[in-house]
């Protein structure tokens, strides 16, 4: 699928902490509105410090990141919130709040700490209720939800900022396989049906290629691929990144790309 206007730009970025050699260097990249952006390669090899240094929680060590149009080191913490929205690996879980009450707090980029919420803030929040497929859960205890429905919750209170960029870091982590691929299909439906341009970071090859329309491919530092993802997905690029040998095929059911290691695929 075509994608639209570029909301998000990696220029020629390195990341990492100070005063250690950078994790990832030289990497370009866009977010596109409409689009599924996924970030996959070995554990450790930079996807998060992307991601975080993309959102803006850590400063680049080279480069640039444009964030729809504009320098991302000259936006206010205010401004950025109103055009990116983050999601980290592991939010903590407040006690004892609804999931209405945390999805209202996706607000606070759009009013005073202590202004009352208007008939904007209650619409933004019901819209990020129902995208999120969250609306049935609204009255319950953030605390008191499985994993899946709780993934979902949070995904609503990105939402709720109204942002036209949201980054996902690892969102179906912990989760079993079944809300591993709602959590996905919700992610997709933002895109296509909302027009946001999103960023994920994914373990599973196959669900990378299932729900990416582009596919970007990290290891030892730097970009090893990036593009639609069967031409990224390749036994070369695997091998490179991962170091495994892979058959890679098309399900002839779905037609969606598949691999297994070459030692089980005979």
């Amino acid at each position: 699928m075509a994608g639209g206007e570029a909301l998000l730009r990696l220029e020629d970025l390195s990341v990492g902490h100070a005063a250690q050699q950078p994790v990832l260097s030289g990497v370009d990249l866009e977010l596109r509105a409409g689009e599924v952006v996924v970030l996959i390669g070995p554990n450790g090899c930079g996807k998060s410090t992307l991601l975080r240094t993309a959102a803006g929680l850590l400063p680049a060590l080279s480069g640039g990141v444009q964030v729809e149009g504009a320098p991302l080191r000259s936006m206010s913490r205010r401004r950025l919130s109103r055009s990116l929205a983050f999601l980290p690996q592991a939010p903590l879980v407040p006690a004892g709040v609804s999931v209405r009450e945390l999805v209202r707090h996706g607000r606070y980029a759009h009013r005073g700490a202590f202004a009352r919420h208007t008939a904007e803030d209650v619409e933004a929040v019901e819209w990020a209720l129902d995208a999120s497929d969250a609306a049935s859960l609204a009255e319950r205890r953030i605390d008191e939800l499985s994993g899946g429905e709780r993934q979902r919750a949070w995904l609503a209170t990105v939402l709720a900022q109204r942002t036209g960029i949201v980054l996902l870091d690892e969102p179906t982590t912990h989760l079993d396989l079944k809300h591993q691929f709602e959590v996905l299909d919700v992610v997709r439906r933002l895109a296509r049906e909302h027009g946001i341009a999103c960023g994920v970071v994914l373990h599973d090859l196959m669900q990378a290629a299932a729900y990416g329309d582009e596919v970007v491919l990290v290891s030892a530092g730097s970009v090893v691929a990036a593009g639609p993802p069967d031409e990224v997905l390749t036994p070369e690029a695997i091998a490179e990144a991962f170091g495994l040998d892979v058959h890679v095929f098309r399900d002839p059911e779905t037609g969606g790309l598949a691999c297994l290691p070459r030692s089980t695929a005979s």
